[in-house]
């Protein structure tokens, strides 16, 4: 039971996010023109905004966004009252087909390195103890403190690696 109340939640936090952010791409747009819906043009530079924004604020890979052929494909799919152009619901429906693959994929990575890291973090401090010249410091350094230096290291090599 626990588990899917937490997938249920995850869902909804990442379904929250993707409205907040498609909302924001599609004022930015239609309060502009005054228009109810954004054309295949306008889309085109949101998508390529919508993931300049990820890539700045998500750690791990930098993600390319989708070519223009994609985006028309996944424009005419979402384009449900067949007026070439898409409006509020259907934006949201496109970004949430859009990023789907993205959030998982970073979801994974942020799993991987802020609870695996400082797991691995801990468990490994005593054996460092004992190394001359550093063991004496991370005996000093509390087990938190020593775990988040471990996880930000991971993420700035993770980072660098790119």
């Amino acid at each position: 039971m626990g588990q899917i109340l937490e997938k249920l939640q995850g869902k909804q936090w990442r379904e929250k996010q993707i409205r907040k952010m498609s909302d924001r791409v599609f004022d930015y747009y239609t309060n502009d023109t005054g228009r109810a819906y954004m054309t295949f043009e306008e889309l085109y530079i949101a998508v390529l905004l919508v993931y300049n924004d990820i890539n700045k604020r998500l750690p791990g890979p930098h993600f390319d966004p989708p070519k223009r052929d994609e985006i028309r494909t996944l424009m005419k799919e979402c384009d449900m009252d067949l007026d070439g152009g898409l409006n509020r619901e259907e934006f949201v429906e496109f970004m949430k087909k859009l990023t789907a693959d993205t959030f998982v994929y970073v979801t994974q990575g942020l799993i991987i390195t802020l609870a695996v890291a400082p797991t691995v973090a801990i468990a490994t401090k005593r054996s460092t103890e004992g190394v001359p010249g550093v063991g004496k410091v991370v005996q000093k350094l509390p087990t938190s403190v020593y775990a988040s230096l471990i996880t930000l290291g991971v993420m700035m090599i993770t980072k660098a690696s790119e």
